[in-house]
């Protein structure tokens, strides 16, 4: 029984334009043992999904044989999970797990032995540097040679022009025929052997000759094109330091980042980007995180917040403890996250490739008909009519309508990445622009996830004594309510002062005495039990909880004196980043487990609709009312709760800050979870189809216009090569706008 999950991957070298990735499918899928194989042209990477028995030396001798260079991504270890995650956004804290990749690795130091044969384009360097580089400048000097040899020896300029063509034709023939050996007969190698050779038949040696240069030339930009659009992603990489400063035995000494263990200590200094990912151990700073999530704004860090690799250190020195290794950390998740989405093909992209498996033959059965008809059937001449149809041929070459679509999906996957906003394939990204509905959990989505304090309110004594006793009585407290007392002392800059017999109350709150005085802060039931609470003071306490919020009441020697209220608030961009999604007509509701009156008060802040005290099951049902209804939905979440209904949606979103189960099961992942996001996700949705629409739009059109006019006889072998390549230029060019 075949194996389905026995997997192997490669980086593929010199692999730049769709034809490249066709040939490659087609050879490694008639291998035995093979199951499925996927391959990325913009992300240049191969995975073969095969029974375990394969036989991958032969596999990567036959795309060796193709004329590419294959380096084997070996899986690397996975990083030793350093906390436990829960429903909530801790802090704002956001951070991203892709736990559904299981390549963790990046290229091999070594290449596979004996690699050899063709590269097909540029990926590192100087174009010029490269074999396909070199080979462009030797043609296009045998051609100018040629023109020389022409002027000054007329007799011989065919022979001259013919010898150049060779010059560029010989490794595009070979290719061909190692192609057609592969399964691939109508190669775009193949249909520019057949022209060219054709060509010098009919006596036409100088347009075969500058007809194979001008083709070097349209794969030499395709290469350099699909390098920008594979750096734009990689590039992400150069963020991380080289070297990291690790603390051992009380000494700090420098050493290679990758090389950095998950529980080492760093030290970052001010200015110094961070060097793995991380939890700070001491020292607090402002955080510039902008190369990892896109915050324009820097964010104020201190114990036990997390950090990213890549992300620039503020104003004071921080020891971090690693929680990944470099081959894992958050930058390096989102590289292989983005090059694996590439992998996945959209439906658009599958339709073009099905399209292009008929497209090709009957171009090539069109260019014989064009050749042949017009001399038998009416009396044409020989020469012109099989000059047009070598014409058509080239014309027809479907190398910029097969890359329309990868080349535009492959340029936003990696927009989007670098704002974070990742998405699981091409099929995510076409489906989003279609999305009417968009469901949101409440808790560490729509707010964020921690409770902040909202009010203070003064009985007997004024706000400022309130907000010292109870931050008094809660230090040393881990509980979330406690953190969130803290931290507004801290914020009004109240000093907590010092207490002494402390003692938590199971259920009711917490008990010391402060300043030689007994305290107590716990909720109102309990605080009515200690001291008598006034109509007054009863009524601006169900008040406060009528707005879904808790209240912590303070009693001090017997007597009430405050109130401090609290509640789950929005995040700071929720109102506006769902009145962004009703803007564009897409309907907006709330599903929570929350209670009723907190969920209702939320939604009132938000002007959302509210549905609450839901289950898991709940969600899931809610999720399929809505597409009953014709709706197609996005359900966005963060927590385990959530995943039913992530994965029953028409697209998932988990939130940066989510558990692993939220963003495994998810189709797209919002890293630093801005509501604002999912309208940005939407919009990149509709940019890219647009894009591809045009792209289509270019590679159609002007094959159409050149077909009218060879047939016209008004255009001929030159401008049917640019037709080909120019337009795959063009194309090309087009999906990397999306970039910016």
């Amino acid at each position: 029984m075949i194996d389905f999950t026995t997997q192997a991957r490669y980086r593929v070298e010199g692999m730049d334009c769709a034809s490249c990735a066709a040939k490659i499918d087609t050879a490694v899928r008639r291998m035995p043992g093979v199951s499925d194989v996927a391959v990325s042209v913009t992300a240049g990477t191969m995975t073969v999904h095969h029974d375990g028995k394969s036989d991958l030396a032969a596999i990567e001798k036959r795309v060796t044989g193709l004329g590419y260079a294959l380096a084997p991504l070996e899986p690397g270890p996975a990083a030793a999970p350093s906390h436990t995650c829960c429903d909530h956004d801790h802090g704002g804290h956001d951070h991203a797990h892709n736990h559904g990749a299981h390549n963790h690795g990046g290229p091999a130091a070594r290449e596979v032995a004996g690699l050899h044969g063709h590269d097909h384009g540029p990926t590192d360097g100087s174009w010029w540097r490269s074999k396909k580089g070199r080979l462009t400048i030797a043609c296009g000097l045998a051609l100018a040679a040629a023109y020389g040899v022409g002027k000054l020896f007329p007799a011989l300029e065919a022979y001259a022009f013919t010898a150049a063509m060779l010059v560029g034709l010989i490794p595009i023939a070979w290719r061909a025929v190692m192609a057609a050996r592969a399964g691939t007969p109508f190669s775009i190698e193949m249909l520019m052997t057949v022209a060219a050779v054709g060509a010098v038949v009919i006596h036409a040696s100088e347009e075969a000759a500058a007809v194979v240069f001008l083709f070097l030339i349209g794969e030499l930009l395709e290469g350099v094109a699909a390098g920008k659009a594979r750096a734009s992603i990689q590039s992400l990489t150069k963020l991380v330091p080289k070297t990291a400063l690790v603390e051992e035995n009380g000494q700090t000494r420098e050493i290679p980042a990758e090389s950095v263990a998950v529980g080492a200590i760093i030290l970052v200094r001010p200015g110094d980007r961070i060097a793995a990912d991380g939890v700070i151990v001491s020292g607090e700073s402002a955080i510039d995180e902008a190369p990892v999530t896109g915050e324009s704004t820097r964010v104020r860090k201190g114990v036990d917040a997390n950090v990213f690799a890549g992300t620039i250190n503020g104003d004071a020195a921080l020891r971090v403890r690693v929680t990944a290794t470099a081959a894992d950390n958050t930058i390096a998740r989102v590289v292989r996250l983005v090059e694996e989405a590439q992998e996945s093909k959209a439906p658009t992209e599958r339709f073009i490739d099905r399209f292009s498996r008929y497209y090709t033959p009957a171009v090539v059965v069109v260019a014989a008909l064009v050749a042949v008809v017009p001399p038998l059937a009416f009396s044409g001449l020989w020469p012109v009519w099989i000059y047009k149809g070598l014409a058509i041929l080239l014309i027809g070459c479907p190398c910029a309508l097969v890359i329309s679509t990868p080349a535009a999906i492959a340029a936003s996957l990696s927009a989007g990445a670098r704002r974070g906003l990742l998405l699981k394939g091409g099929a995510v990204l076409e489906n989003l622009g279609k999305i009417t509905a968009v469901a949101f959990d409440k808790t560490g989505t729509l707010t964020a996830g921690a409770p902040k304090v909202t009010d203070v309110i003064g009985f007997d004594d004024d706000e400022a004594d309130v907000l010292k006793f109870a931050a008094a009585l809660e230090v040393g407290s881990s509980h979330p309510i406690a953190g969130a007392i803290l931290a507004k002392a801290a914020e009004e800059k109240i000093v907590p002062p010092h207490t002494s017999d402390a003692a938590a109350l199971g259920g009711k709150g917490v008990v010391a005495t402060v300043e030689g005085k007994a305290a107590f802060l716990g909720s109102s039931q309990a605080a009515a039990e200690r001291a008598a609470l006034s109509t007054d003071q009863s009524d601006r306490i169900t008040a406060l909880h009528d707005e879904g919020k808790t209240v912590s009441v303070v009693v001090v020697d017997g007597r009430a004196t405050g109130a401090i209220a609290l509640r789950d608030e929005p995040r700071p961009d929720a109102f506006a980043g769902l009145k962004a999604l009703t803007d564009r007509g897409v309907k907006t509701i709330m599903l929570t487990g929350d209670n009723q009156r907190t969920a209702t008060a939320i939604g009132k802040q938000l002007d959302i609709e509210v549905r609450a005290s839901l289950l898991p099951e709940d969600k899931l049902r809610i999720i399929g009312e809505l597409q009953a209804q014709g709706f197609n939905v996005a359900k966005v979440g963060d927590g385990i709760n959530d995943a039913p209904a992530l994965a029953a949606a028409n697209v998932g979103i988990a939130m940066g800050g989510g558990t692993d189960v939220a963003l495994e099961t998810a189709d797209a992942a919002v890293l630093h979870g801005r509501v604002g996001d999912v309208a940005a996700m939407i919009d990149l949705s509709k940019r890219t189809r647009g894009n591809i629409r045009q792209n289509i739009t270019i590679a159609l059109g002007l094959k159409a216009v050149f077909l009218v006019t060879t047939i016209a006889g008004v255009t001929g072998l030159w401008p049917a090569i640019l037709a080909d390549t120019g337009a795959t230029v063009m194309v090309t060019i087009n999906a990397l706008r999306l970039l910016r």
